[in-house]
């Protein structure tokens, strides 16, 4: 029996096939969700589903890894169903993690060698979330936290919580850092006062505010490098 090329193969297996002979990175974008949507319909092929779903965001993955399960079953596409909803949003989010993992640095010396992890953790929120870096004596991380989630506009940070789990950690210097989802990385009024108000409650237990770093899916925004700490 001669042996099956990609072509002999039905549709919704060709991209499997075509990743195992030829490599992930040969394979596009609607191919690679293909293979997490595992089977299309009567009318229309696992890829074509795929290519349908990334219509509908406009080709963006920064958009695609923004939604949740629900918002894929309110895109109405027929065919794809909560299990397979599923099975995207959980890879999108091992792919955010392993971004995340990779931009992590142990030791901080200046703000790029934590905005990209910041950015990779934060960016893809829908809401404005506001997490905190604890660092040691030494500049390396001792922990990071989401310490309050918010709206789409604004998210309020309690300079009292930050500064126990500071103690907690046995921190002698913190990076505030929090997302803007609009994408604009301008601070507002705001998050200076909040700044502000942090670092000088923090004088008193002799902890060093390094850095506010602002993230969107625009870049990032580092008080200390624009001089405004």
């Amino acid at each position: 029996m001669d042996k099956l090329s990609i072509k002999d193969w039905a549709e919704d297996d060709r991209p499997r096939e075509k990743l195992v002979l030829k490599g992930a990175a040969s394979l596009s974008n609607s191919e690679l969700l293909a293979i997490l949507i595992n089977n299309g319909t009567k009318d229309k092929t696992a890829v074509d589903l795929a290519k349908e779903l990334l219509t509908s965001v406009n080709n963006d993955l920064q958009k695609l890894g923004k939604l949740s399960v629900q918002e894929y079953l309110q895109l109405k596409i027929k065919g794809l169903g909560t299990a397979k909803s599923i099975s995207i949003a959980a890879a999108l989010e091992l792919g955010i993690r392993r971004d995340s993992a990779a931009q992590k640095r142990t030791t901080i010396l200046g703000s790029n060698d934590i905005a990209g992890y910041l950015r990779a953790q934060l960016q893809y929120k829908k809401q404005e979330v506001f997490a905190v870096v604890f660092l040691n004596r030494a500049n390396k991380i001792l922990h990071h936290e989401i310490i309050s989630e918010g709206g789409i506009t604004g998210t309020v940070a309690d300079p009292r919580i930050i500064l126990k789990k500071a103690l907690e950690h046995n921190a002698t210097a913190i990076i505030l850092s929090h997302n803007h989802p609009s994408g604009n990385l301008k601070p507002s009024r705001q998050d200076q006062e909040l700044t502000y108000k942090i670092k000088e409650a923090a004088k008193y237990f002799d902890i060093i505010i390094t850095d506010h770093i602002i993230v969107s899916d625009e870049g990032y925004f580092s008080f200390a490098d624009e001089g405004i700490l």
